[in-house]
């Protein structure tokens, strides 16, 4: 479903649409958001963004990140924590950044002025609907734990490589990834995982009539106003990316002219 908004008003209605849980009687979202700066974007992986014959480079990679990355300190050998690391600093992998939070997904959405000509999105997927057609041994984990979302260390006491995720029929999973840093923690993050490499959430959410998402569109001449807005409420690269780097990205905007 798509939904399109007309002023900042509008826009809070919506980035809280279907969040209210009957059976507690609390705004209790059970959405995963990802923001992008154009909604002309898919929902590729970076892995399937790096091309040629990605799939079949899959585990080449993951063995030479493993290989090489070892004196790094890593707590957990399960391949969920392996990707998570992995694609936390950067390298293709088949995971897809999403946050728990409307507003971080609303900044990303709106972070590159670059993009201040073309309409933004911001996808939603209720991950409990996706998680209810899981196969058995998945479904039994979370009931075992009582929870919606996956934990890394859960995936792995689940299934414990990819070869054995990748013979289920056609899933996805979101789970959180370890606490690595501050970056993780304040982004409020969760992956999402399919088990087929080579195919976009966005083409497999089409196909399916079973799970509820939506996407909402944010038009190019509101930019702007979120995007005075969110900085105002603190939801900025200064918090969202500790450091030097992340401070310095605020900075630019916040004294870069909005009629440029």
């Amino acid at each position: 479903m798509e939904i399109q908004v007309e002023s900042w008003s509008d826009l809070q209605e919506k980035l809280f649409h279907d969040t209210w849980d009957e059976k507690i009687h609390r705004w209790r979202s059970a959405y995963a958001y990802r923001g992008l700066g154009s909604k002309e974007y898919d929902l590729k992986t970076s892995l399937i963004r790096l091309g040629g014959d990605y799939s079949e480079l899959e585990r080449h990679i993951i063995r030479n990140f493993k290989k090489y990355s070892y004196r790094a300190i890593i707590e957990d050998d399960t391949i969920w924590h392996w990707l998570s690391i992995a694609q936390h600093h950067g390298l293709p992998t088949r995971l897809l950044d999403w946050t728990f939070s409307p507003y971080i997904a609303l900044h990303f959405a709106t972070a590159n002025m670059n993009m201040y000509d073309c309409d933004g999105v911001i996808w939603s997927v209720n991950y409990k609907s996706v998680h209810a057609k899981l196969p058995n041994v998945l479904r039994a984990t979370n009931k075992k734990e009582g929870s919606d979302i996956f934990t890394a260390q859960m995936l792995g006491s689940a299934i414990s490589s990819l070869d054995d995720f990748d013979e289920f029929k056609e899933v996805v999973v979101f789970f959180e990834p370890p606490s690595l840093d501050e970056r993780i923690v304040n982004q409020h993050a969760l992956f999402s995982v399919m088990n087929n490499a080579s195919k976009t959430i966005d083409r497999w959410l089409e196909e399916r009539k079973d799970v509820s998402w939506f996407k909402i569109i944010i038009p190019a001449e509101l930019k702007w106003e979120i995007r005075d807005k969110l900085d105002q409420a603190n939801i900025t690269e200064r918090v969202l990316f500790p450091g030097l780097t992340g401070l310095c990205s605020w900075l630019t905007r916040q004294y870069s002219s909005s009629t440029q």
